[in-house]
């Protein structure tokens, strides 16, 4: 099931629940926590937990387009990732996980909040920089969120309270669904997307995430490999092979970059298939190349979302949170996506770029604490 109760709903993780709690802005949570001890038994279970805390966390991350009507309650559009799950489009989620945990019968959980991971990320960084406004996912998919005056919301129908602001969940992996981007489609985007588990879909994430990018880097490189300008025509089984070449080949080869050695770039084509006199040096300097492009691609095309949300903004400075494996791992992704929001930035417009650490699990947690201390306020005046 693609729904995942944070880590801290479970008793044998308990001192990672201590770790997403002990960000929470609640000097009298926070003093608590500098007292108690480590020290219950993994039987006493969760409730204690919950009872001592005097707080009921659960918020989850999740894999799909939901429609929130409200903090608690979501209904799921559609799974996006290739995820399937039969019973639950069209349905509120956090009911779906009430009803699990009763049927469970010994968890005493509730769901105060739903958020996706952009938000948590966005949350997570936005607790120490309070000029964070715009939260972005870089990994196996891509997403990005990001601060909007209501007067700009135009279906709006929820407090109009100050700050008048709220979260806007763009699912911007959606964008090009409705053919505005096909005049930068390649060969290998289109056979990617043809071979998906949802065609026609997600068609910006499926040119950036490191979902499929190991795949359309495979298909370039088989085409060269096929058109006698790789490894002297010849095609390995792997090479042949769908998504057998993995996203992480590219960001190993990008180590080679500037250090004038190929010893990457020669260990990932001997791991395809390819083994001594198969492998000249220019081969090794065509992969590189080839690898090179599809990741610097990538890191444009979410520069320049990136921009677009920083422009639409407008404020001086904006501290932009990115979270995922392909932002984290990949060696020049930030340089590259640095490299062409400041190009793509309006005039007077300043911008830094956050690593969120544990953007999802924190993010998650801060929201959650948030919304119930925010709830119980509202429960003591009424």
């Amino acid at each position: 099931m693609s729904i995942h109760i944070q880590a801290f709903i479970q008793p044998k993780d308990f001192l990672r629940f201590l770790d997403y709690l002990f960000i929470m802005p609640d000097k009298k949570f926070i003093s608590r926590l500098r007292n108690i001890s480590v020290a219950y038994p993994e039987a006493e279970g969760v409730e204690r937990l919950m009872h001592d805390f005097e707080l009921s966390p659960d918020a989850y991350k999740k894999v799909s387009a939901i429609l929130l009507d409200e903090m608690n309650k979501g209904i799921l559009a559609t799974w996006t990732k290739g995820f399937k799950c039969e019973g639950v489009e069209g349905n509120d989620v956090v009911q779906l996980l009430h009803e699990a945990l009763e049927r469970r019968g010994d968890l005493n959980v509730r769901c105060v909040a739903i958020l996706n991971d952009t938000v948590g990320c966005l949350m997570s960084c936005a607790f120490c920089r309070h000029d964070c406004e715009v939260g972005v996912i870089l990994g196996t998919g891509t997403n990005a969120c990001y601060m909007e005056h209501l007067d700009a919301v135009e279906l709006w129908e929820g407090e109009e309270d100050e700050p008048r602001q709220t979260l806007i969940n763009t699912e911007w992996g959606a964008f090009g669904d409705n053919g505005v981007l096909d005049f930068i489609l390649t060969d290998a985007d289109r056979a990617v997307d043809k071979n998906s588990l949802n065609p026609g879909k997600q068609l910006y994430e499926k040119m950036i995430s490191g979902m499929y990018m190991g795949e359309i880097a495979r298909l370039a490189l088989l085409k060269a490999a096929k058109d006698g300008l790789l490894f002297k025509g010849v095609v390995s089984e792997e090479l042949n092979t769908a998504m057998r070449f993995y996203t992480k080949y590219i960001s190993e080869i990008e180590e080679d970059s500037g250090v004038g050695s190929m010893r990457n770039t020669r260990q990932v084509i001997e791991e395809i298939g390819y083994h001594g006199d198969d492998i000249s040096e220019e081969d090794c300097r065509n992969v590189h190349y080839i690898c090179h492009v599809v990741g610097k691609r990538a890191a444009y095309l979410a520069a320049t979302g990136i921009a677009t949300l920083l422009n639409r903004i407008n404020k001086e400075h904006i501290t932009v949170a990115v979270d995922g494996s392909l932002y984290r791992y990949h060696p020049l992704f930030h340089k590259f996506m640095v490299h062409e929001v400041t190009n793509l930035l309006n005039p007077g417009l300043k911008f830094t770029m956050m690593l969120s650490e544990d953007g999802s699990g924190k993010g998650a947690a801060l929201v959650a604490a948030v919304s119930a201390r925010v709830n119980a306020e509202k429960a003591a005046a009424h």
